[in-house]
């Protein structure tokens, strides 16, 4: 059997998985809270577990893996943004919770019909998560204080192992709440009264809702159990979020260890800049789609990274992307419009399984597949044979491109994957921000000694309308297309 290796950020070490029941085995990562439509950032964890699930029912068999992934269905943001919206919890979350699962299907990742994804709702396993925190407070771990139920943290000496921090470096680094019912500033919530207009349950400590971090733990040991392989989720929920998790579970299940292996995705860029709404350069999924950027052009870019290193979401990455997988339609296409009409995925590369089983390296997994050509022993079962499995080394990916071969073997221009190319540079483009960056420059330099910035400030607005950022620095001016590029607009400017 091929040994899997993954990176655990609890032990900082990359080691080997060994199941607690190879029947079966069990991996949580944490879902959307479901208030907005899903951003990058938020994809990107779900495109990698994807991968790893997809490996792992390679490597173990179909039927022998659970992945529960869940949804956030309760949690102050969500009352806030339906009170701003002026709409019901429960129709804002239902909404969203159809935004993610369509806008995430388009990334390729759709576990309609596969009966061991499991995607729990918080709201349903209430009751799971009062019986957790009653067994927290008979063991000494919790307290109850002013309607509300806290964890106590000094209770818990190993509280701080998976970030690395002492409690103290917490506090100084972290914004706690302050609240005088708290024991300690590190306590955190595990239950909270709820007022008449805000979601609440019955409780032993009064009608209330729980908090963020027990619904994980409950929902995690309803479906999994006390102890399970793989705990995932982006690197922002390593603390608190997965700290927490740790520790309420384990004082509240001393007889399980939680999760074997923790991992984490690393955080996501554009441009080269940490993705905000106030650079301008913060942007959905959605909007990415709606502008006619094909979704396995999107999950290509994530792939091309290896999750534990930061992402960089740039125009020309999605450029090379879609490059990149035309012609890995190109390559199936070989077998021709014949072959590809029957064609089912065989046993995929096994320099391909290789790479993902070294800590989900997907970067080498896409390069061997992009770079690999049938040898003469190949053509001893036929070129039909080394096609399936090069669809299977696809599929195992995430890409099913046997349409878009079809459209290449057909000749129809309206693959959807060349729709890429109308918002990539093309050389006349290249050469008129060459221009633009030339005349910002001239006129830059020009004010420094008029003292009149009227001519650049309308020159940059213009540039910035069409959709490119304007980056300068004392000595320097560059333009760069941004997520909004508009050619139109960008030949408008003289």
């Amino acid at each position: 059997m091929v040994e899997i290796r993954l990176r655990n950020s609890m032990t900082r070490k990359v080691e080997r998985l060994e199941p607690i029941d190879p029947k079966n085995v069990r991996m949580y990562v944490c879902g959307p809270t479901v208030y907005d439509r899903a951003h990058l950032g938020n994809a990107r964890p779900v495109v990698v577990f994807d991968v790893l699930y997809r490996l792992l029912r390679h490597v173990y068999g179909e039927g022998h893996v659970t992945y529960v992934r869940n949804i956030t269905d309760v949690e102050d943001k969500i009352i806030d943004r339906a009170a701003e919206r002026g709409i019901g919890i429960d129709e804002l979350t239902r909404t969203t919770t159809d935004w993610f699962h369509e806008d995430m299907a388009a990334l390729g990742v759709d576990y309609s019909g596969d009966p061991n994804f499991k995607e729990p709702h918080a709201t349903d396993y209430i009751p799971q998560m009062v019986e957790m925190i009653e067994a927290l407070i008979s063991r000494g771990h919790a307290y109850e204080a002013e309607g509300h139920v806290l964890f106590d943290v000094k209770s818990y000496p190993d509280y701080g192992r998976l970030s690395g921090r002492s409690v103290d470096d917490m506090i100084a680094g972290a914004r706690v709440e302050v609240a005088p019912y708290k024991r300690d500033p590190m306590d955190f919530v595990l239950w909270k009264p709820s007022s008449d207009d805000q979601p609440g349950w019955d409780s032993p400590w009064g009608r209330g809702r729980p908090g963020w971090h027990i619904e994980c733990s409950a929902m995690s040991r309803a479906l999994l159990g006390e102890s399970f392989d793989i705990h995932g989720g982006g690197i922002d929920l390593q603390f608190p979020h997965h700290e927490n998790e740790i520790a309420q579970s384990c004082c509240a299940h001393p007889e399980g260890h939680f999760a074997s292996i923790w991992m984490h995705n690393e955080m996501l860029q554009v441009e080269g800049k940490k993705m905000s709404k106030s650079l301008g350069n913060f942007f959905t999924v959605r909007e990415l789609l709606d502008q006619g950027i094909p979704g396995e052009v999107i999950r290509f870019v994530f792939l091309s990274t290896h999750y534990s290193k930061p992402m960089d979401w740039t125009r020309r990455k999605a450029f090379d992307a879609a490059d990149s997988l035309r012609k890995m339609a190109s390559m199936l296409g070989r077998a021709g419009a014949e072959v590809l009409r029957d064609l089912q995925p065989s046993e995929p590369f096994t320099e391909v399984v290789g790479a993902l089983a070294d800590d989900l390296n997907t970067h080498l997994a896409l390069t061997l597949v992009r770079s690999t050509k049938p040898e003469p022993d190949d053509f001893e079962d036929g070129l039909k044979a080394w096609v399936a499995r090069l669809y299977a080394s696809q599929l195992l990916l995430g890409f099913d491109l046997r349409e878009h071969a079809t459209a290449i073997v057909s000749g129809d221009n309206r693959d959807a994957l060349a729709a890429i190319m109308s918002h990539a540079l093309d050389g006349k483009e290249e050469k008129q921000i060459a221009l633009l960056s030339a005349k910002l420059t001239r006129e830059r330099n020009q004010a420094i000694r008029s003292k009149d910035f009227s001519t650049v400030d309308a020159l940059k607005a213009a540039l910035v309308a069409a959709g490119v950022e304007v980056r300068m620095s004392k000595d320097h001016v560059e333009l760069v297309p941004g997520p909004n590029f508009d050619p139109a607009k960008l030949e408008a400017i003289r």
